[in-house]
């Protein structure tokens, strides 16, 4: 019986530790997010700027990217915390709210700034974070909680997600 106790004891603080490590990857997800939205805001609104089409172009396309992003940071606050949607649909909004901020404030800090040397800067920031935030943070953890059978699914999704978000540029652009 002591063995069954403890066993049983020991399986549950893995499962803690589990749960929290997921909280802890949601809630820096929604921080990488946020940190990265807030950029994103500039960008789009420079762009905007910059060419009305283009601006449009990328409006919608980080709007088609921004589904999976809340996604990336509620479904590990949902699973990890206590099963709240309110909590996951709460921190998926704190991480997007920052890219209209960005935007505004963007606008009154960089406004005399605009220049293709502050386009190129803020693009390259905005995509690097993601690249980042893709790589070491979201796809491991594709990992650690997908299952053998599915494992193979996660390169395939990554690629189809890079050739959704290519051509939602280029069809916007042209």
């Amino acid at each position: 019986m002591s063995d069954e106790v403890e066993n049983g004891s020991a399986k549950d603080d893995k499962q803690e530790h589990s749960r929290k490590s997921l909280h802890k990857m949601g809630l820096l997800t929604c921080l990488a997010i946020g940190i990265h939205n807030f950029p994103e805001g500039i960008a789009t609104f420079v762009a905007t700027l910059s060419s009305p089409s283009l601006g449009a172009a990328l409006a919608i396309a980080i709007a088609m990217h921004n589904i999976p992003e809340g996604m990336c940071v509620a479904m590990p606050v949902y699973f990890a915390a206590t099963g709240s949607k309110l909590k996951a649909l709460w921190w998926s909004f704190l991480s997007g709210i920052s890219e209209p901020i960005g935007a505004l404030l963007g606008w009154l800090i960089f406004k005399e700034l605009f220049g293709s040397v502050v386009y190129g800067v803020l693009f390259g920031l905005v995509a690097g974070m993601m690249v980042y935030i893709s790589l070491m943070e979201l796809l491991p953890t594709a990992y650690k909680y997908s299952q053998d059978k599915t494992c193979h699914l996660i390169p395939v999704s990554l690629i189809i997600g890079m050739a959704i978000m290519a051509s939602s540029v280029l069809l916007f652009l042209y």
